[in-house]
């Protein structure tokens, strides 16, 4: 017993020393951007805010080009998590099925896909030749589907009582219907972490938005971040007026846009969790 309840103290001590190892940094960045300049100057911000203030958020939502670029990857999200997570149910439900012809051949194509790609310069020039540049289905159609996401779910999807689909088809029911009316609602959880993955594929796009967007009003959040890191926030400071310079310093600014850019994905996740948790692990096992 008291060995075990040492290994007990252990494990959690390790395990909170690991958690705030990881959150540190993210608490830090929020105090930094609530903090005054005069604080962060004077070297005073460790874990909470000092001198509480809202200057840096205000200054932020003037940006135009700031808000224009989280609009812009929202819509992106939206558009994209449906467009994936739909064709990824359709492909994996027929794939599901032992009698499908084919269906070994289909499915080790699919799966070189995750080790050999296309290319960077091939798949730019098959984008730029479809005149998808400059247009959100470059950012969503090269990889609407995810090869590991589509193997969990069609695990997942093999799973499901046959009993309840033999009993679906000899009322009369189609694929198509069964799929919609009971595979998908008995899918929830694989569904939720579909969902969680590529949320956050999406609202995290950079290297893609660098490589076929051109407009500046067609820029990601995370094209933004790296701007305010590395470019911006000194321009941002010098084009405000006198008064706002001495409330705000760049640290501020750069813990905001980080702080608007990993909100959403924050406060979305702790309500999926238990699905996510769920699909993942009875797809994987049962893989």
């Amino acid at each position: 017993m008291k060995r075990t309840s040492l290994f007990i103290f252990m494990n959690n001590l390790l395990m909170a020393l690991l958690c705030g190892f990881f959150l540190y940094p993210l608490i830090y960045t929020i105090a930094m951007s609530l903090s005054s300049a005069k604080a962060i100057l004077e070297g005073r911000v460790y874990l909470l805010p000092v001198d509480p203030t809202l200057e840096a958020y205000k200054m932020l939502f003037k940006d135009k080009s700031i808000m224009n670029a989280f609009l812009f990857t929202a819509r992106l999200t939206l558009f994209g998590v449906f467009s994936s997570v739909s064709m990824t149910v359709l492909m994996a439900y027929p794939l599901s099925k032992q009698g499908l012809k084919g269906r070994n051949i289909i499915l080790r194509c699919i799966v070189a896909t995750m080790y050999f790609s296309g290319g960077l310069i091939p798949t730019y020039l098959l984008v730029k030749r479809l005149g998808l540049t400059n247009t959100m289905g470059a950012l969503i159609l090269p990889s609407v589907i995810d090869t590991f996401l589509l193997i969990i779910t069609i695990s997942y999807f093999r799973e499901l009582p046959v009993e309840i689909e033999e009993s679906a088809k000899l009322d009369g029911c189609s694929n198509i219907n069964y799929l919609i009316r009971f595979a998908i609602p008995l899918s929830v959880a694989v569904i939720a972490t579909l969902v969680i993955f590529y949320a956050v594929a999406y609202w995290n796009t950079f290297f893609s938005a660098l490589i076929y967007m051109q407009s500046p009003n067609k820029y990601t959040l995370q094209i933004k971040l790296y701007q305010v890191l590395n470019v911006f926030s000194d321009a941002m400071l010098n084009q405000a007026n006198t008064e706002a310079i001495s409330r705000v310093v760049p640290e501020n600014l750069k813990g905001a846009t980080v702080t608007l850019t990993v909100l959403p994905i924050l406060v979305v996740y702790p309500a999926m969790q238990r699905y996510f948790i769920k699909g993942v692990t009875l797809g994987a096992l049962k893989g």
